[in-house]
């Protein structure tokens, strides 16, 4: 072994080059660009490579080939001691605005694919890397390169809008989604004036040309470097607990594996590297094996090929595809089964990082890949420096969860993929959460050998995934159908077999036991309907056989947005209702748009982490701290005993402890906080922090639980209209029935971040946090540190997204922060890791609604009587309010004149939930149209037909006495039914379920009134401070935080129409409470018309004091006019306030006007189900909106859309699991799953409601945040239609239940196929579940 060894890393960044002495094998590339080269463009978003925001690419030279290679990895997961001779390019290495704009960031930008912009970055290096590969990709492409890049805020249509003006797989305007084919079809036959004439949200013209040529090299220097043929020297890093060697040799390899058996290896870092992050498991040495050759050698036999063990996935999969396209069909079974596994597995990032041998290794239970090598044939190259020796890869080889036969001495060194015979079928299938980039729920690969002529089974071999602790085999049903038929009537007795040896007990892990079992048998009927098909291709077997359904549609469509355009007579500085791009789009693009934590550090900085209680109901018996000051770099801990003023936050009379003091009430409750030199420290720290707790007994997780004891958080709300009880005797029918919502975890992009910074005198602190209020932020510090308000100032720059919270936890979680400043005298940074905020924070009320509906034959609803309950957690937060809220939306587009509710929040020992975009009316509406599709179903009458029938027509009168016009509802309906073609499309798809047995499409329309302001009134004010420079500058602050909902831009568009100058003159350049004073929270969509009002009111203060200048001048400039001013002694700044709206509600009298106006909306969506798995695509989504006449339709239709999608993923997929004793196990995207690209409607159509006026709010404008979400249940009842068509042919009729979200797992058992009905489910109280509904 060759002694000669080094500590030097070598690597360049954006060209430049980064040697580093003995780097720590712990820090991975995201801490090292972001904290050492302070570059910060790439984000931290979840720190396990499951979101994408930091995505960078890597770039390789390879002697052999001579060729350099780029690929996008996620840096979280990059340790850079593995980047030695390796190029990264980040988001600032490309364009930015001080030199030049890269292409891929200007398009994303102007294409308005950029809302709270923290995800941006990522998207823009995903594509950047593909266009590094693939300088004209297909869309196909481009969908693959963003399916591991996740957004909450834009819905995805314009990223992917603007991405596809690269693509050229089509000659026409298509490319701008604005293709001559895709003119809005009118079915009435009316003309349009042409396409020039149909405003659009960018010209594709305005974007420079992408020039390949121009991108930066590679290194010269790494080139020379990877040449060199002296033998390689080992590479030596030793960190603070761990070590990495690096031998740049087999020999050397296997020698280190003699000395150090239980080192693990480390390769693409995806799977040692979660474990080292969430588990806390430490190994003392790692040993890369990045750099021997061997382990990358690829080898061609006449029986097949082996592939180095070293491989990535991506390269796996190319050279299987290569394989396929150079030999003939029937030898290439294997590798078509594998390549399409491999598409799904993972994002493309981690294909890019993860090694073949790795995954193999380390043995998932549900595995995509292990099942079809194992059924494939395949054997693995085991060596040593003893001997070598060959293991099949079968059921034998993986000996239980992560354990193989491998010794730990050896290593894999390749793996052999063998080629298929004639009449030998391979296919794998897998099934998961959602469609890309997520972990399997169960997968399966069959591999059957047929005898020749025939379709008789000479071998066969079935493996599984996710069914047990390891990839298993089906042993007993291969036995069973050897030499036998490939028949309906074989495969029906090997059913039976196959749930009989294939047993999962029901409190198994990762829960959904029933659903997974009928994967099993359902997974294996596609098998044999797929091998069926291909026997009938061979010409093996005659007649006719069953129909093999198609994959899912998945192709995505240019799509409409439907705008009015401005008058021809608007003045071209006025920027109202014009399409303006967002105004940091181009920094958040480029990275240099600034978030909380990209700000340098303080000197003398300190960061704090949480440590969080264990138990969901006890009280603290010790809180041992002493552990944790013993940890390096920890400087103090901080408990509730040091905090100098309010120690609780009181809401609705109920106190939230800030750090628990005598009692926990939650698993994940603050206990205290520890604060250190390093994050790293910070949260070694916490770990350290030992509670001794006493139980208290039963505690309340479920909402039946809660309403059994009557654990309520007061005030509840009953509203009443007419006569219920008794209008219930009148009517011809009366149904009760109900539905579950699960809640929803916020997932903003940017985690919860704040930075509080003692300023040295006075006790006065500046605070640097994402948070929607900056007031209550400064109030509640002020309050726990005993200082006045004016000794505290909040900054807020931009958030990363927040919808809803970041109010009262941002503020908390500041407070917490500024004791520990408070206590140090020092600056002190909090930035929650990814799990901690989703354990912490709470999110959506999950909800149990229940309804009694009387209604007549006709479809006339008469009298309801609706109960909702909402699990608050353990503190009351804004539970009462978001009950009010639902008190006052269940009506929704309805006149019932028999209408009551109750509402009331539940107090379990969860964490707190709290406000989140709609407030209640996302849970309380889907109530009111499930009671609507009931009505329907038991009447046999077409759903859409009962909602017209009952709607809200002209001057109408809420539950609760308040006056407006339904005309625009109506508009809305009528509009949204042409423009989606509903009669038509509704019997298209009545057609297509009559031909297809396995799919089944259905339809939905929904309508939507929301409430706009707060009903409380006080809220609803705003102010405004305008200045202007002496050089015709003008700088704008207002009350509003920028979250990616465009309210700045917004502004500007104000300030330019008011001031009568170019967007261009107008900057804003953060929310202070050092400006603007007595802020209210920017929520409930209310924020364009409050501080839109405010700054308007300024800049009329201004311009009507340099109107006498204008007026003596008119031929001047502005800056001319405001010299003037100046010289004049005329003031320059201005304040402007807005009171708002008297909005009230009295609840005694149960009447008031809560709100100024109400947005309204109407929405279509069809989808495809998958019958035999659950899984669904949403086809086609058309939404016509009435938001008034827009202020800015980019940023009102990028509202709707994200807003449509967050609802989507509420209604169809985003499940929170906790465990039976109150713990989150859901606290990240590996297991909570937000759409993704993948999710999108193929087809998504969004149509503003044109000549529609509102006196109520600015320009005449509506508010549109927060109204769409509830529109994404369309897809939800869509979804209820096809399963409703699946139970048809299954001879079943009527209402059915269908709890939300309508996962995979609940639509598949709600089609109550034969395959359902062969796995009933455990009775409920029989065992422990894995997980509560809570």
């Amino acid at each position: 072994m060759s002694t000669a060894s080094s500590n030097t890393l070598l690597f360049f960044v954006n060209g430049k080059k980064v040697e580093v002495q003995n780097a720590d094998p712990e820090t991975n590339l995201l801490s090292y660009l972001r904290d050492k080269l302070r570059l910060t463009g790439t984000k931290y978003g979840c720190g396990g490579g499951g979101c994408g925001a930091c995505t960078v690419m890597v770039s390789r030279y390879q002697p052999r080939t001579k060729t350099i290679f780029h690929f996008s990895v996620t840096a979280c997961l990059v340790p850079i001691c593995q980047l030695h001779g390796a190029a990264v390019t980040t988001v600032e290495g490309i364009g930015s605005t001080k030199t030049r704009l890269h292409p891929v960031q200007e398009r994303i930008a102007k294409a308005n694919g950029s809302q709270c912009g923290f995800c941006t970055p990522g998207m823009v290096m995903s594509m950047y890397t593909l266009l590094r590969n693939k300088p004209q990709p297909s869309m196909e492409d481009i969908r693959e390169a963003m399916s591991g890049n996740l957004c909450r805020c834009t819905g995805y249509r314009p990223i992917i809008d603007g991405y596809r003006t690269f693509c050229q797989e089509a000659n026409c305007c298509q490319l701008n989604g604005t293709c001559c084919q895709n003119r809005e079809r009118v079915p009435n036959g009316e003309e349009h004036n042409g396409l020039q004439d149909t405003p659009q949200l960018f010209d594709k013209g305005e974007f420079q040309p992408l020039d390949p040529t121009q991108e930066v090299i590679f290194p010269p220097e790494l080139i020379l470097m990877a040449e060199r043929t002296s033998p390689p020297e080992t590479l030596s890093f030793c960190g603070e607990r761990m070590s990495l060697l690096s031998p740049g040799s087999l020999e050397e390899l296997l020698e280190l594996k003699i000395k150090h058996p239980e080192a693990p290896l480390l390769m693409g870092n995806t799977h040692l590297g979660p474990s080292i992050k969430f588990k806390g498991v430490v190994h003392t040495l790692m040993i890369s094996a990045l750099r021997v050759q061997e382990l990358f050698a690829v080898t061609h036999t006449p029986e097949g090929v082996w592939v180095g063990a070293g491989c990535s996935l991506s390269e796996l999969l190319s050279l299987l595809q290569k394989l396929i396209s150079e030999n003939l069909p029937e030898q290439s079974e294997l590798f078509r089964a594998i390549t399409k596994q491999l598409r799904n597995l993972g994002s493309l990032q981690i294909r890019n990082m993860a090694s073949l041998g790795g995954h193999i290794m380390s043995a998932y239970p549900n595995s995509d890949l292990n099942p079809v090598l194992a059924a494939g044939n395949c054997k693995i190259s085991l060596v040593s420096s003893s001997e070598r020796r060959e293991l099949p890869l079968n059921q034998e080889f993986f000996v239980s969860f992560g354990k193989t036969l491998v010794r730990p001495e050896e290593i894999v060194l390749s793996v052999f993929i063998p080629f298929t015979t004639k009449g030998e079928l391979v296919s794998a299938l897998r099934h998961a959460p959602r469609k890309e980039t997520a972990f399997s729920t169960v997968t399966c690969a069959m591999r059957v050998l047929f005898s020749e002529g025939s379709s008789v089974v000479r071998d066969i071999s079935v493996y599984y995934g996710g069914v047990g602790a390891t990839t298993v085999k089906a042993e007993k049903t291969c036995q069973a159908l050897f030499n036998k038929e490939w028949s309906e009537s074989v495969l029906s007795q090997a059913y039976d077999i196959l749930l009989d040896e294939l047993v999962l007990p029901p409190s198994a892990p990762g829960g959904k036991v029933q659903f997974r079992r009928v994967l099993t048998l359902t997974l294996f009927f596609k098998f044999y309907l797929e091998l069926l098909q291909k026997l009938k291709h061979m010409g093996w077997i005659s007649g006719e056989v069953p129909e093999n359904p198609l994959p899912l549609p998945s192709d995505i469509q240019p799509s409409v947005q439907h705008f009015q355009s401005v008058s021809n007579a608007q003045s071209s500085h006025d920027a109202v209702g014009r399409p303006v791009m967002h105004k940091a789009a181009l920094s958040q693009a480029t990275g240099e748009a600034v978030y909380c934590d990209d700000m340098p550090p303080v000197q003398g900085e300190l960061y704090l982490a949480l440590a969080t209680s264990s138990k969901p109901y006890a009280k603290i018996k010790q809180l041992d701290v002493s552990a944790a000051l013993q940890v390096p770099g920890v400087v103090d801990v901080i408990t509730a005993e040091d905090i100098p003023g309010q120690k609780a936050r009181m809401d609705f009379g109920y106190n939230e402890d800030l750090l628990a003091q005598t009692e926990v009430l939650c698993v994940g409750q603050p206990v205290c906080a520890v604060v250190a030199d390093t994050k790293a420290h910070a949260k070694r720290g916490a770990a350290a922090v030992r509670v001794q707790y006493e139980d208290l007994p039963d505690p309340i997780f479920t909402l039946e639980d809660a309403i059994l004891k009557s654990s309520y958080f007061e005030p509840s709300r009953r509203i009443e209209k007419g006569n219920v009880t008794e209008a219930f005797k009148s009517v011809d029918h009366v149904y009760e029935g109900g539905i579950y919502m699960g809640g929803q975890e916020h997932f903003y992009m940017e985690t919860q971040s704040t930075l509080v910074v003692p300023v040295g005198e006075e006790r006065e602190f500046h605070l640097y946090v994402s948070t929607q209020w900056p007031s209550s932020t400064q109030v509640t510090v002020a309050e726990t540190l005993s200082i006045p308000s004016n000794r505290v100032v909040c900054h807020v720059k931009r958030l990363g997204g927040a919808f809803g919270g970041k109010v009262t936890k941002a503020a908390n979680l500041s407070a917490i922060t500024a004791v520990a400043a408070w206590k140090t005298n020092r600056a002190v940074r909090c930035v929650l890791e990814r799990g901690d905020d989703m354990l912490i924070t709470g999110g959506r009320h999950p909800l149990l609604g229940k309804y009694k509906v009387g209604f007549m034959n006709d479809g006339r609803i008469v009298a309801a009587d609706l109960e909702y309950y909402a699990n608050a957690g353990f503190s009351a937060d804004e539970s009462p309010l978001i009950a009010e809220k639902i008190a006052l939306h269940l009506d929704n587009a309805y006149n019932i004149p028999h209408l009551r509710g109750f509402a009331v929040a539940c107090r379990t020992n969860l964490p707190s939930n709290t406000s989140f975009r709609g407030f209640g009316v996302p849970q309380c509406m889907l109530v009111v149209e499930n009671m609507i599709t009931d009505v329907a179903m038991k009447l046999g009458m077409p759903v859409d037909k009962v909602r017209e029938l009952n709607m809200y027509r002209g001057p109408s009168v809420t539950h609760y006495k308040m006056e407006f016009d339904a005309k625009n509802l109506l508009l809305c309906w009528d509009e949204c039914k042409r423009r989606c073609e509903y009669n038509a499309r509704c019997r298209a798809v009545e057609q297509f379920n009559k031909q297809n047995q396995w799919k089944k499409r259905g339809v939905a329309i929904v309508p939507i009134k929301y409430g706009i302001a707060f009903a409380e009134s006080f809220l609803n004010q705003a102010a405004a401070l305008v200045h202007i420079y002496k050089d015709g500058s003008v700088l704008v602050a207002h009350a509003g935080a920028e979250m990616g909902q465009g309210v700045h831009t917004k502004m500007q568009q104000v300030a330019s129409r008011e001031l009568h100058i170019p967007i261009s003159k107008i900057y804003i350049s953060e929310t202070s409470t050092g400006t603007v004073p007595n802020t209210c929270p920017s929520a409930a969509s209310f924020g364009t018309d409050a501080n839109g009002m405010a700054v308007k009111d300024a800049c009329q203060i201004l311009y009507q004091r340099l109107k006498p200048i204008i007026d003596k001048n008119p031929e001047g400039s502005w800056e001319s006019w405001v010299n003037t001013a100046f010289f004049d002694k005329i003031s320059l700044s201005a304040t402007g306030f807005y009171r708002g709206p008297d909005t009230y509600m009295n609840w005694e009298e149960v009447e008031g006007r809560p709100y100024s106006y109400f947005t309204y909306g109407v929405c279509f969506s069809e989808v495809e189900l998958d019958c035999l798995t659950g899984d669904y695509r949403t086809l086609r989504t058309d939404i016509v909106m009435d938001v008034g006449r827009s202020i800015n339709p980019s940023v009102d239709i990028g509202q709707i859309e994200g807003a449509f999608i967050q609802g989507l993923g509420l209604y169809t997929m985003e499940e929170l699991k906790y465990g039976p004793s109150g713990v989150l196990y859901t606290r990240g995207p590996s297991q909570y799953k937000i759409p993704a690209v993948c999710d999108m409607p193929l087809s998504f159509n969004i149509y503003l409601l044109p000549d529609t006026d509102n006196p109520h709010a600015i320009y005449s404008s509506k508010g549109i945040g927060e109204p769409s979400v509830f529109l994404g249940s369309a897809v939800f009842f869509a979804i209820k239609d096809a399963v409703s068509a699946a139970r048809a042919d299954s001879g079943l009729s009527g209402v059915f239940s269908l709890d939300s979200p309508s996962t995979p797992e609940r639509a598949c058992l709600a089609t109550a196929s034969r395959f359902t009905q062969k796995v009933p489910a455990s009775k409920p109280g029989s065992f422990k579940p894995w997980a509560l509904d809570i």
